[in-house]
């Protein structure tokens, strides 16, 4: 079946990203539909750490952040394998939310805004005939004049067009797990740290009701060698660094079992695919060490929102549509997922993060100069 109404915008994915968008159109007239294959709220593998730069735009889509009283961050502690510490302040800072709560919230947000948000709904198909896309779920079809791909790390739409980094071959960038805990800890609250291991690095900080989050990535490979148990993996790779045996000796986990997610990849990404807008991770991930992927789905639904509202007023091509939006993504942000894929291939290596650490200390310049290349300013 094929429904008989044709939307404006067809969102794939009800993450930030899509949340986002979707009400910035709704607001500015537009009929948007919105596919999540799950229902809120639920949990998803994230650092749960926004910057700064994002406060203003999130509380102007409606998000009372005050209300939910979430923690402000100001510290970051980054440590080598062999427990080596650097501390160092935030320029701008940040603050934690679970993407429980956050998502849910944006939900509400978009259903009062008008948006038509479809739950429990898997898309399949996004095919364009010149004019017009098809989204094709289980059960039905239907029509849109603008498509947009916000479904995050990686889907099955991906594996369809066999877009390049989801036929890479496996390398350092591309073969990362991703596990989430949630925790009860004595953490500092205004403190973010980023613990190293053996190929791989596990953050912690607050995030709402005095929660924390305990997020880490590692390879694939570490998880084999562990017989496939997260449990071993935890105690004989990551314990080995000495704050993360300490962390996980102290917390107390608040998950029956963690949030997983497997395959997430570096690898450069396209803005557009078939003629669909990639929005959030989708578009491109930054590594979870820079802690500013959220605000750049944010971000870059609001570069999104202004050159999607343009076509559909008439006043822009679809081609220059597309074109418009694939360079001001790269402007705001290839710089940062260059210097995060960097950054990304130092950590999880001792004598690496050892050496960063050790000359972060003499020089602490360097680091600032590495959390303002991988951040950005409110918007």
């Amino acid at each position: 079946m094929t429904t008989d109404t044709t939307y404006d915008t067809a969102i794939v994915g009800g993450g930030l990203a899509g949340l986002a968008l979707s009400i910035q159109l709704a607001r500015l007239g537009h009929s948007v539909i919105l596919f999540e294959k799950e229902q809120y709220p639920f949990h998803k593998v994230c650092g749960e750490y926004i910057s700064l730069e994002s406060w203003d735009f999130l509380t102007g889509l409606g998000v009372d952040l005050d209300a939910i009283k979430v923690p402000i961050i100001t510290q970051l502690e980054v440590s080598a394998v062999n427990g080596k510490l650097l501390r160092h302040q935030l320029p701008l800072g940040g603050f934690g939310i679970s993407r429980y709560r956050l998502d849910a919230e944006l939900a509400k947000l978009a259903v009062a805004a008008g948006v038509v948000l479809k739950e429990n709904t898997k898309v399949n198909d996004i095919l364009f005939d010149g004019k017009e896309f098809t989204i094709g779920t289980a059960g039905q079809s239907y029509r849109t004049k603008i498509a947009c791909g916000t479904y995050g790390k990686r889907s099955n739409i991906d594996v369809k067009w066999k877009r390049a980094f989801s036929t890479a071959a496996k390398n350092k960038l591309n073969n990362y797990i991703g596990v989430k805990y949630h925790v009860s800890s004595n953490f500092p609250a205004d403190t973010i740290a980023l613990h190293n291991f053996k190929n791989g690095y596990c953050g912690i900080s607050r995030i709402e009701d005095g929660l924390y989050n305990l997020c880490y990535l590692t390879t694939a490979d570490n998880l084999q060698k562990s017989g496939g148990d997260i449990r071993v993996m935890e105690k004989n790779i990551l314990c080995r660094n000495p704050h993360l045996k300490k962390i996980f000796a102290e917390s107390e986990m608040l998950f029956p079992n963690p949030v997983t997610i497997s395959q997430i990849s570096f690898d450069k990404k396209s803005q557009v695919e078939e003629h669909v807008l990639m929005i959030g991770d989708a578009a491109g991930m930054i590594t979870p060490l820079c802690g500013n992927g959220m605000s750049m789905a944010l971000h870059g639904s609001k570069l999104a929102a202004a050159q999607i509202h343009l076509f559909l007023q008439g006043s822009i091509t679809r081609e220059k549509m597309e074109k418009r939006y694939v360079f001001q993504w790269q402007r705001q942000f290839a710089g940062r997922l260059r210097t995060g894929r960097r950054i990304q291939r130092m950590f999880g290596s001792n004598w690496l993060t050892n050496l960063l650490i050790s000359i972060g200390k003499k020089f602490p310049g360097i680091i600032a100069s590495l959390i303002r290349k991988t951040h950005g300013k409110p918007f």
